[in-house]
């Protein structure tokens, strides 16, 4: 409590010297909760890539639609194991080095050793011939351009790295260059004029990460920051009634879910995850914590992901009398106190989340009351979202509560194949595998038969909906407010660009 009392005073002080809110009408000042601690692609590539920073081979618009970014064009071998990309000519990084096929591989090569959607991509090289980038699979793979619109594969200058490798300067090609960078809380920006495009509109901008829903609301009412993302529902209610902002909510592709970790031996039978499931009071947490009743999850990917939004599927329930009779089967009986006990040991768990995302607390506290009923016993732990791929990692993960974007690449089997493919992922599956997903995940990434790939995905689908290795709670209303003299902004709801250069102001 005391650092986010610590951070939301900085930013006030920030504003109120003027250190950071907008001078002009040239500038414009952007608020969310996300902070950035890195120089790293790997790490921070989501808000690079959001605010134009650094560009990808590949570019994606609104609705997913894959269009030319730094590679003019692309092309895949009959046998689909090699794909070419043509590259952009006369494009220069912001320190004025040329940007060509070594630069692209240099970066491209360091993103497939990190964490991160390449990995699950099936390359064995990538190289640069005759002024091309050229990637070899080891089989056929048609989502390899959707992956490289993914922010971890944004393209840095080889300056943006230190003797050993390490990421040390944010340097790419996109319309807006760092002019000041300090990390966690915020990042200045310059409109780049040598951009190879056209040029955006606004000289400057400032990002800001404000952690508190409060913080942010507050930003937007006094109109030291302009554009204010992920609003909680009273501020949003609260902004509504300020004549000088419009607010929107955009349905998006991103899922409140609960990630369990299936190899933990109250989780690895299905029963027991779908208790924790029927246990969950979706249309009242949409209802009373989020404020869009139609939010509530009865599957795991959103209606705005249409091809794999199911109607056919039979939507998850809440039923605690349905709950207490799985467990009962597994084995479990409620001790003098209610809590559930099995072989001497009581069912006792933590639930990890973090608070920048200021519904998930309260969420969390709702399923704490709610799992009760059932006899589990759970602990609450509020902390940094870092927690819980660390808790994957060493296996110390019992359930976490977080926010996952199944459109973080324009083709959603990227994020899928991240959450689901072998291994699981850090905000997919844990102690978790099914081979009749992987086979559908590797026929979706690979086939350009339709009608297979959409018998693929209901495979998929059909599989997370009865397995449940990541339950869906509500889905996501991006929320945004907006200064009404601000025009062309467009809410991405792919969450891939804060469009700054088309901005502009009115007046």
């Amino acid at each position: 409590m005391l650092k986010s009392l610590s951070a939301a005073v900085s930013i006030a002080l920030a504003v109120s010297t003027g250190h950071v809110a907008a001078e002009s009408k040239s500038s414009v000042t952007i608020a969310s909760p996300w902070e950035v601690a890195s120089y790293d692609p790997a790490v921070a590539g989501f808000a690079i890539q959001k605010l134009q920073i650094m560009e990808n081979l590949v570019d994606a618009d609104t609705t997913g639609m894959l269009r030319p970014g730094l590679a003019t064009q692309w092309k895949a071998s009959d046998d689909g194991l090699n794909w070419e990309f043509t590259l952009r000519e006369g494009v220069r990084f912001h320190d004025g080095s040329a940007f060509d096929a070594d630069a692209a591989v240099f970066a491209l090569t360091r993103a497939w050793e990190q964490p991160g959607v390449l990995k699950k991509a099936p390359i064995t090289d990538i190289a640069a011939q005759n002024g091309k980038v050229v990637i070899t699979l080891a089989t056929p793979f048609t989502a390899l351009p959707a992956f490289l619109a993914h922010a971890t594969t944004i393209i840095p200058a080889q300056a943006a790295f230190d003797t050993e490798g390490k990421p040390k300067a944010l340097i790419g090609t996109g319309p807006f260059s760092v002019s000041t960078f300090t990390p966690p809380q915020s990042i200045s920006l310059t409109r780049n004029d040598a951009y190879w495009g056209e040029n955006a509109k606004l000289e400057t901008a400032t990002y800001l990460a404000a952690g508190r829903a409060e913080t942010r609301a507050l930003l937007a009412e006094s109109g030291d920051a302009d554009i204010i993302f992920t609003l909680d529902a009273a501020g949003y209610s609260h902004l509504q009634h300020v004549d000088t902002i419009e607010t929107s909510a955009v349905p998006i592709p991103r899922v409140v879910a609960l990630k369990v970790n299936a190899g933990h031996a109250f989780f690895n039978d299905a029963k027991a995850r779908q208790a924790l499931s029927l246990a969950i009071p979706r249309d009242g947490i949409a209802r009373a914590i989020t404020r869009f009743p139609e939010a509530a999850a009865n599957q795991l990917f959103p209606p705005a992901l249409n091809s794999w939004h199911s109607a056919e599927i039979e939507p998850l329930r809440t039923d605690i009398e349905a709950a207490k009779a799985l467990l009962a089967d597994l084995g479990w009986v409620a001790g003098d106190d209610g809590i559930l006990t099995r072989n001497g040991e009581r069912f006792a768990i933590t639930l990890r989340t973090f608070p920048d995302r200021p519904e998930l607390p309260l969420i969390a506290t709702a399923l704490q009351d709610q799992w009760r009923e059932i006899g589990i016993e759970l602990e609450v732990s509020v902390a940094s979202y870092s927690e819980i791929p660390a808790g994957h990692q060493d296996g110390s993960l019992h359930v976490a509560l977080y926010a996952r974007n199944y459109g973080v690449t324009a083709d959603p089997v990227g994020a899928v194949l991240q959450d689901f493919g072998q291994g699981g992922g850090d905000w997919g599956a844990m102690g978790w595998e099914n081979s009749k997903v992987a086979d559908a995940l590797s026929i979706i990434a690979s086939t350009t038969d339709q009608d297979l790939r959409q018998e693929s995905i209901a495979t998929v689908t059909g599989v997370l909906q009865q397995e449940l290795p990541v339950i869906p709670v509500v889905w996501y209303q991006h929320t945004v407010s907006v200064d009404k003299n601000l025009k062309s902004v467009v809410i991405d709801p792919l969450q891939r660009s804060y469009g700054l250069s088309e901005m502009y102001w009115a007046n």
